[in-house]
């Protein structure tokens, strides 16, 4: 029963492990095992058969069938073992270790020898030979295939084939047969090459629109930190230079025993409080959050990741029809959504829908290619004041709106923001305004 149980928790683990992986990194690891397959099929059908005849053929002929029988699975271990890194090779990585490929080589030359004195003591017949000459460079060629161009595969392979069948020949092997062997040898050279280097540069094209996908969503970042930093530069530098010099003229006055110093220290004061609450502003994205730009953005930038996007409703009365307000918090979701579809998920199509009913803006974000833990990220802000799904539930909340996330069946991912239009009292913990009044707290919120 434990033992039952072991090998249930082993299957549980690897389909727990499956679904984990994303729809490229299933190909990538089904392409693997494909090929590795490929090489054990060869070894017990097309190389282990044919070795049956051998057994009434003498000690010899069964000695040589033997010893073919482990060579052949040396090999094929070997080629398992190397494909990972004929894999990272082929695909602009680490350069393949060329001594790897001595032990490898020097198998096959047994393998071909063998073969050989099979066919000279007997041990095979017309089609075991056939079939034994199939087999012979499929371990060898899978990795091998990948690690130099298609041109000079093909002249090694003609060489090879060359080199067996005069080697058959020598021993007597009859001229039909030459002639099937040469046949088999180049037909099976063309089926690895035809099998293994198209699935790998399909894969590495895959990979790398999936390389260029993130270093899109990390330039969408990049530049909204731009965006940050600029409007922090506007805000800050010429309201700090106005305090500055106030401040100067104020000690200046202040020496002097001159009364108006008081009132510049009255306008510096005004000044930094007018600078706090344009840094709170730039901090919480409330300048840039409007929906019409972000729905804007979106677009642009989903689509340049080679999303399709539809937009349904931004110019009818749900979008620039909406309170400015509720406009400023659809826009949050419209961003932070756009995000995190670049960041999640394997997505092909995204749709971003606006409806208005009677006393509320909906507006529902659902995309395709769904990841196991769904399309939406927390952005890493937890429960705290980030852009995140809690972040987003708390700007939100504060107009009394409401944020739905998860699943809608056929890998479909959906999320749904609904924002009244009239102002409704703050759930509890939720930020008190969307538009800080400037008698707020001079603490600045948390940075997004």
């Amino acid at each position: 029963m434990k033992g039952l149980k072991g090998v249930i928790g082993r299957v549980r683990s690897w389909r727990r492990g499956w679904h984990e992986r994303s729809k490229l990194q299933r190909i990538d690891l089904y392409t693997r095992i494909t090929l590795c397959s490929i090489t054990w099929f060869f070894a017990v059908s097309w190389g282990l058969l044919p070795l049956g005849t051998a057994l009434g053929e003498g000690p010899v002929a069964i000695s040589l069938a033997g010893a073919f029988l482990v060579a052949n699975v040396a090999q094929s271990v070997l080629s398992n073992r190397d494909l990972t890194a004929a894999f990272a090779h082929y695909r602009g990585g680490e350069p393949f270790p060329r001594g790897r490929l001595r032990l490898p080589a020097a198998i096959q030359v047994v393998m071909t020898g063998l073969l050989v004195g099979l066919a000279a003591v007997g041990g095979v017949k017309e089609q075991g030979l056939a079939l034994l000459v199939l087999d012979l460079p499929v371990a060898f060629a899978i990795p091998y295939v990948l690690l130099i161009p298609v041109r000079r595969f093909l002249l090694h392979c003609a060489a090879y084939a060359a080199v067996v069948v005069a080697l058959l020949a020598a021993v007597g092997v009859p001229g039909r047969l030459l002639f099937a062997a040469a046949v088999s040898l180049l037909v099976v050279s063309l089926l690895v090459l035809v099998s293994a280097r198209p699935s790998v540069w399909s894969l590495t094209a895959m990979w790398q629109a999936e390389e260029a996908r993130d270093m899109q969503a990390r330039l969408a970042v990049a530049e909204e930190r731009l965006r940050f930093g600029r409007d922090m530069h506007d805000v800050l530098g010429r309201n700090l230079s106005v305090i500055a010099l106030k401040s100067e003229l104020a000690v200046e006055l202040a020496q002097r025993g001159n009364p108006a110093a008081v009132d510049q220290m009255v306008e510096v004061q005004r000044i930094a409080r007018a600078s706090q609450q344009e840094v709170r502003d730039v901090v919480r994205g409330y300048r840039e959050a409007d929906l019409p730009t972000e729905l804007m953005g979106a677009r642009g930038v989903l689509e340049a990741a080679g999303i399709s996007v539809s937009v349904e409703g931004a110019d009818g009365p749900a979008g620039i029809g909406a309170p400015a307000a509720v406009q400023a918090a659809l826009g949050w979701v419209v961003r932070e959504t756009a995000t995190n579809v670049l960041r999640h998920g394997d997505p092909r199509h995204c749709r971003i829908r606006l409806a208005r009913t009677r006393d509320a803006v909906v507006l529902e974000v659902e995309n395709d290619g769904a990841g196991p833990t769904g399309s939406l990220g927390d952005g890493g802000s937890g429960t705290g004041g980030g852009s995140g799904l809690a972040g987003l539930r708390e700007r939100l909340a504060a107009l009394g709106g409401t944020l739905d996330a998860g699943g809608a069946g056929d890998g479909l991912f959906r999320v749904t923001a609904t924002v009244p239009l009239t102002p409704a009292r703050a759930q509890p913990g939720a930020r008190p305004s969307l538009s800080p009044s400037p008698d707020a707290p001079s603490a600045l919120p948390e940075e997004r």
